[in-house]
């Protein structure tokens, strides 16, 4: 087993926009005249597609929608997150993004980004970050029916991989995804893939928990050293790589 890939979440990742989100859920709350909980918002959203979240949220909160009007609310979200965007001088980028991008292109590791967000929020950032050729497959939350938790981005970020790299034979234990939340790491290790918790979101402790491996920032990622766990031995779920 080798490492041949690296997929990245995007929402506390590669962009610091958590706040951003939890704001525009207070705004839709208000909206349907419902008073917003930090925690609620942590516990329903964090890490999860909006769909995902604000079905779960306002179904706890006993205000059940229809497909067609989440659609709606869905919608007014993204527009206003990307004019939110638009109107920032500087994108929130995490400190240390783009060295590891260069550190893992020059290792020759394919690159991924496998979210919950709407494609169109990720391709304005990429594309405003000048990052959009940078990764060779992108799952977006538009696009598979389970949120994370769920596998189903993270198999369908491998099964792209194939097809654009047939001889590469990509599986999903010779990938690597970089997450900042409990339910993306789940949903990684779910897939077969290793997940590196990433301390942006919540508490190095906590992450070493669940991640198999942990750090605060991208600085800290020991590139040769987990390649080095990849071709020694397969690893299990939940075991730490350092």
């Amino acid at each position: 087993m080798s490492l041949k890939a690296v997929l990245f979440d995007f929402n506390g990742i590669i962009i610091n926009d958590e706040p951003i989100h939890e704001e525009l859920i207070e705004e839709l709350l208000l909206a349907e005249n419902l008073r917003s909980q930090p925690d609620e918002i942590r516990k329903f959203c964090l890490g999860r597609s909006d769909r995902a979240c604000l079905t779960d949220l306002l179904t706890y909160r006993g205000r059940p929608v229809s497909p067609v009007y989440l659609d709606q609310l869905i919608q007014r979200k993204s527009i206003a997150y990307q004019q939110r965007l638009e109107q920032l001088e500087e994108l929130p980028i995490y400190p240390g993004l783009h060295d590891c991008i260069q550190q893992l292109q020059a290792a020759d590791l394919k690159l991924g980004v496998v979210t919950g967000a709407i494609r169109s929020e990720v391709e304005q950032v990429l594309n405003k970050l000048e990052l959009m050729e940078v990764f060779s497959v992108i799952v977006t939350g538009d696009e598979i029916t389970l949120s994370k938790p769920e596998p189903e981005g993270y198999l369908l970020a491998v099964q792209r991989l194939n097809q654009l790299y047939p001889d590469l034979n990509v599986q999903p234990g010779d990938c690597l995804a970089l997450e900042d939340t409990f339910v993306g790491i789940i949903a990684a290790q779910r897939a077969g893939i290793q997940g590196v918790g990433i301390a942006h979101t919540y508490p190095l402790h906590l992450l070493q928990r669940w991640a198999n491996w942990a750090v605060d920032r991208f600085s800290d990622l020991e590139l040769e050293r987990i390649q080095k766990k990849f071709s020694q031995q397969p690893l299990q779920s939940g075991a730490p790589l350092c």
